[in-house]
């Protein structure tokens, strides 16, 4: 009996994780924030997968089988939107980044835009070099360092300096720009080498910025 009301239990936790998901991703959809709305959907349609195996009551299949339909449905539907808004150069998507807020590290904002097929980077940013982020003797030695190794990975880092850069932007050779209000430089400082987040950057809290995602058809070349 123990074991029946743990499956039963489980089972309620799943169901309603699945329905507070997609009521999530229908708000998204509303607000037309595609990208995210189609993430919610994705899971919360695989949670209630996992509801319609794990249930017996038919009733409630048949019920999430319709429903799980009706959101498949959409979800491909914004698949095709989205791969048309990138097609057409006009995709565009803002992450709102709070004042101490954590889980924004790297990995985070560009997992998803590296994909298998990029194999160039390029990197603007006006302030790299600012006085506050060492000498220009400091960042030359820096950044020479940090350009051996990664030679050592077989990845290329070539550095150009202009006296005219204005706009700090990430782009990927895929066609995925990303433009962040604060350039790279979003973090805080860590109270100290022991401190939460001084190695993980997603436990480190950040400034306040935005983060503009654009998809280019054609990448500007550097």
């Amino acid at each position: 009996m123990s074991m029946s009301r743990a499956g039963s239990n489980g089972t309620a936790a799943l169901e309603r994780a699945g329905v507070e998901t997609v009521k999530r991703a229908v708000q998204l959809d509303v607000a037309c924030r595609f990208q995210e709305s189609l993430v919610c959907y994705q899971e919360g349609i695989d949670l209630l997968l996992q509801v319609v195996k794990a249930t017996t009551d038919e009733a409630k299949k048949h019920r999430y089988r319709q429903k799980i339909s009706e959101y498949m449905t959409r979800a491909e539907d914004i698949k095709k939107h989205i791969e048309k808004e990138k097609q057409d150069g006009k995709y565009h998507k803002q992450i709102r980044i709070e004042e101490n807020a954590t889980g924004f590290g790297y990995e985070k904002l560009f997992h998803e835009y590296l994909t298998e097929i990029v194999s160039e980077v390029w990197v603007e940013d006006p302030y790299i070099r600012q006085v506050h982020q060492g000498s220009r003797s400091e960042q030359r030695i820096a950044l020479e360092g940090i350009k051996q190794s990664l030679s050592n990975y077989g990845v290329t880092l070539s550095i150009e300096f202009s006296s005219s850069i204005h706009d700090r932007e990430i782009r990927f050779n895929n066609g995925w720009m990303i433009k962040i209000g604060r350039g790279l430089d979003y973090f805080k400082k860590p109270q100290g080498r022991f401190s939460i987040g001084y190695c993980d950057l997603d436990l480190r809290p950040c400034h306040e910025t935005t983060v503009d995602v654009f998809h280019t058809k054609h990448t500007k070349q550097m």
